[in-house]
């Protein structure tokens, strides 16, 4: 949790927040089927829906009030990994820190899975 000071109060801001932030900007990116989440049970990667995207973002807080996102993704096949993921940190790094005014250290993307 991120928490702001000023003369006025005090605000905290969760991880929640991040999570759904970052993984609906990644799933608006082209090429993106979804997010993905590994079941522990049986070992399959599983697409999730708009409701429980946020199992698949992690978020790491610094010391300089900075985070890092890791990302866990499905994508459809015959896309450009490179230019999809690119496109990704771009994109998350900018909705991230315009909407929360948080800087954003790094973005991993993991691909997990591509769908036909």
């Amino acid at each position: 949790m991120i928490q702001f000071k000023s003369e006025q109060g005090e605000i905290s801001v969760s991880s929640a927040v991040f999570s759904n932030i970052a993984g609906i900007a990644a799933t608006n990116c082209f090429g993106v089927k979804g997010m993905a989440y590994r079941s522990m049970t049986d070992g399959l990667v599983h697409l999730l829906r708009r409701e429980a995207m946020s199992k698949g973002v992690s978020i790491t807080y610094h010391d300089d009030n900075s985070i890092s996102i890791e990302l866990h993704i499905i994508v459809e096949n015959g896309v450009n990994l490179p230019a999809v993921c690119r496109s990704i940190m771009n994109e998350v790094r900018y909705v991230v820190t315009r909407n929360t005014g948080v800087t954003v250290k790094a973005v991993d993307v993991c691909v997990d899975s591509m769908t036909l």
